[in-house]
């Protein structure tokens, strides 16, 4: 087994990987500029074609570093599944296919395509009769069609496990294993993990051919992110949120609770404080945790409180603070919480409320950091003065109508800029899904937008909006 540490690999240029001239140009077009860590030190080893072992977080550039070797690998004439993504929830499958389809576009008519729980399968075998190049799924709906038969992995040259640990967390080894016995033996496997856990070690070894292992030990950058402790009594503790929210005012916060109750009872104490607060656990549908997601990445909801399984693999950008409301008992994850903010050279808070029951906790993870905590008293935490109440900046608005209707982001920037006169600045970002539409606007036009949409027209056709 080659170990790389990406931590020791300087950044260098995609020019410099045996890739076509067209992908280069296209990789240049996305802004794509020198390699990350993780990429530098993976990719030459998987465009050589060698198993590999890369241990990485979400937000590190590691979609392109197996997205580039199965697009090298890939036969765009021969219309037949020849790589295979699997993913441990649908979010991250909508996140990679969006970025396989956007690293795919210097190669003409490559399909990929999105095989997920929680989704009707009349659509997926409608899209599965058309033919695709690339799948990318969870273990569970993929095994659903392997049985069925309405997927055949005999063509395929590329596996990619994306975020392996978390798979095994979530009970899906039983899954993968069914599903790699499906595929060919001489295919090439790319295994991608956040941590090392010994199950991800001996999946690894079922299922690889002497990978190469990468391991990405460069660590958050301390600076960026300030850390602050507070200690609490446990009746004090949720209320100890809403002072930190009032005190510093971060637009966006992720609070992360150990338990779906203490979430829900969270979101409670918010939002009778009128802060614009959801909830994001294991016991939501599909289509709430759709809605909470999109409302949260477009900053139209001012906090997300999260169990660390639900928060898993998202990669939300401009993130100002974490707050660990209940701290966790590895100290690991603790690390990967606190990540979660200060990233793309921004700054971030890291606030975390610990009781006395707690401080065993907080000893490992002082351990882990190599440093003692700083500590603050919660009496320092004050209203700002004249503020007015914690709102986000955004608001979202939904139309009923979607992919299904042929509405591209396009329509419905066009319907609210050239049709009712609106500035283009005052719109955020723009979700378009099978069913639905949602377009985050700035609060201060939110009344006028939602009147035009539903007096207007969006690609010519009348629409249903509302308010989230």
């Amino acid at each position: 087994m080659t170990k790389t540490d990406p931590s020791q690999t300087q950044a260098a240029s995609f020019a410099s990987l045996p890739l076509p001239a067209a992908m280069l140009a296209n990789l240049e077009q996305l802004g794509y500029k020198a390699m990350t860590p993780i990429q530098a030190a993976s990719l030459p080893l998987a465009l050589a074609g060698r198993d590999l072992i890369a241990q990485a977080k979400t937000g590190s550039g590691k979609t392109a570093a197996f997205t580039l070797p199965l697009l090298a690998r890939l036969a765009p004439r021969q219309f037949a599944v020849q790589a295979l993504v699997l993913c441990p929830t649908r979010e991250l499958a909508d996140q990679v296919t969006a970025e396989i389809r956007r690293l795919a576009r210097a190669e003409d008519n490559i399909k990929t395509l999105t095989l997920c729980g929680g989704v009707p399968l009349r659509g997926q075998l409608s899209s599965l009769s058309h033919g695709a190049h690339i799948v990318v799924g969870t273990p569970g709906r993929i095994l659903d069609h392997l049985a069925r038969e309405t997927l055949s992995l005999e063509a395929l040259s590329t596996l990619v496990l994306d975020e392996a640990d978390r798979m095994l967390d979530m009970g899906f080894a039983e899954d993968i294993a069914k599903v790699v016995a499906a595929c060919p033996k001489s295919r090439q496997t790319l295994l991608f993990s956040a941590t090392y856990p010994d199950g991800v070690a001996s999946m690894a070894g079922r299922f690889m051919r002497d990978p190469a292992e990468v391991k990405l030990t460069e660590r958050h950058d301390a600076s960026k992110i300030r850390q602050r402790f507070y200690e609490v009594e446990e009746r004090d503790r949720l209320h100890a949120v809403g002072r930190l929210l009032e005190h510093f005012r971060p637009v966006s916060t992720l609070a992360f609770c150990n338990t779906k109750q203490q979430c829900r009872d969270l979101v409670d104490v918010l939002q009778g404080q009128g802060v614009v607060a959801l909830e994001l656990h294991g016991d939501l549908d599909q289509r709430e945790r759709d809605q909470v997601l999109v409302q949260f990445a477009n900053r139209s909801c001012s906090v997300l409180v999260a169990t660390d399984v639900a928060a898993r693999g998202l990669d939300i950008t401009q993130l100002e603070a974490v707050i660990n409301v209940d701290i966790t008992p590895d100290p690991a994850v603790h690390t990967h919480r606190v990540g979660r903010t200060g990233r793309a050279g921004e700054d971030g808070w890291a606030f975390s409320l610990a009781s006395m029951d707690e401080m065993g906790r907080v000893g490992r993870i002082d351990e882990m950091q190599g440093r003692a905590s700083e500590w603050h008293p919660l009496s320092e935490l004050t209203p700002a003065v004249g503020a007015g109440p914690l709102l986000p900046p955004m608001v979202t608005l939904q139309i009923a109508g979607g992919r299904k209707e042929k509405i591209r982001p396009g329509d419905v920037l066009g319907a609210l800029t050239k049709d009712m006169g609106i500035d283009g600045t005052k719109i955020g970002k723009i979700n378009v899904n099978d069913f639905s539409t949602y377009v985050a606007v700035e609060r201060g036009i939110a009344d006028k937008a939602l009147a035009g949409l539903n007096a207007g027209k969006v690609k010519g056709k009348t629409v249903k909006a509302r308010r989230l």
